[in-house]
């Protein structure tokens, strides 16, 4: 089996469950520095961070700040807004964050299908 070198992170839930916010984006940024290629997927609730200041707004406590973070993932890596997920909530094109996409399952699927990627859902 290869070793990967490309790590997709899937984040779907939001504030309500600030720990698994915090550990995705703190993953997702510990690779990035670390020289692997990252992708970080917005879905679900999560969606919302892909709007300004929504992740400027996040705390926890002991956690680094989440708008940074995000900013570093939009200049060294690929962060992505879940289509359906921004229809559902009514996020449209080019209400995101510049440098954020929006894509849907079968980009998500093609970028997770091979031997060098590794994919994490949180």
């Amino acid at each position: 089996m290869a070793k990967a070198t490309k790590l997709v992170i899937k984040l779907t839930v939001g504030a309500d469950e600030a720990e698994k916010v915090a550990q995705a984006f703190s993953v997702a940024t510990t690779a990035l520095a670390a020289g692997v290629s990252v992708s970080l997927w917005l879905t679900g609730e999560a969606s919302w961070f892909a709007i300004a200041g929504r992740a400027a707004g996040f705390s926890l406590p002991h956690s680094a700040p989440l708008d940074p973070m995000l900013q570093a993932l939009i200049a060294g890596g690929t962060v992505t807004l879940c289509t359906q997920c921004a229809v559902r909530r009514n996020i449209n094109e080019g209400d995101q964050i510049d440098g954020i996409r929006i894509a849907g399952a079968a980009t998500f699927v093609e970028e997770i299908m091979n031997d060098e990627t590794q994919a994490l859902v949180y």
